[in-house]
């Protein structure tokens, strides 16, 4: 998924559901952190965007909150 779409995405969903995608986005990342450890990661750049990701999505938590 692009970066644009993945922030137009984000910006239409409320706080509820932005708390949700960031646990499932921790949850996969915490799977990718153990398979690269026990070397069955392919595609360790798989890491970084999903580390990038739960940025974004804290990042619109954030300015969520600030709106209220």
């Amino acid at each position: 998924m692009k970066i644009k779409e993945f922030n137009q995405e984000i910006k239409g969903k409320s706080v509820e559901e932005l708390n949700e995608e960031l646990v499932a986005a921790k949850k996969e990342l915490f799977n990718l952190r153990f398979q690269n450890a026990t070397n069955q990661l392919d595609n360790t750049s798989r890491i970084k965007v999903v580390r990038k990701n739960i940025a974004r999505i804290q990042t619109a938590i954030t300015e969520a909150g600030k709106e209220n």
